[in-house]
């Protein structure tokens, strides 16, 4: 799955759902069914954790630098800051068999499970 068309563009808005969040884009939709952590100059926030809410969606107008999905590894999304939103794919690390999807139009309705 090719998620660097996300390059070039800014999160527009995050999501949080019950037990999961949404990250969106110019177009492109992540749904992350487990919480990514998010990597910041200094130090790095995960779920739970004070201001890890306001962490993630301090990047909302900010530009992907970076995109990468290597399956059963990790998705990193890198913003032109600096800020890394960090998921790992590996068996262990997930709560549940699917990871989160991506859809390239942002319907949802073509996403593709990782």
């Amino acid at each position: 799955m090719d998620i660097t068309t996300i390059e070039g563009q800014e999160l527009t808005a995050v999501e949080f759902v019950a037990d999961y969040v949404r990250l969106r884009f110019d177009g492109p939709l992540f749904t992350l069914y487990d919480w990514p952590h998010v990597l910041l100059a200094d130090f790095s926030i995960a779920y739970g954790e004070p201001e890890y809410r306001n962490a993630l969606c301090a990047q909302i107008g900010e530009t992907v630098a970076k995109a990468a999905l290597e399956e059963m590894e990790s998705l990193t999304i890198e913003f032109e800051s600096g800020t890394v939103i960090a998921l790992s794919l590996r068996e262990e690390d997930l709560d549940g068999p699917e990871a989160g999807s991506y859809s390239a139009d942002g319907s949802g309705e073509n996403a593709e499970d990782f």
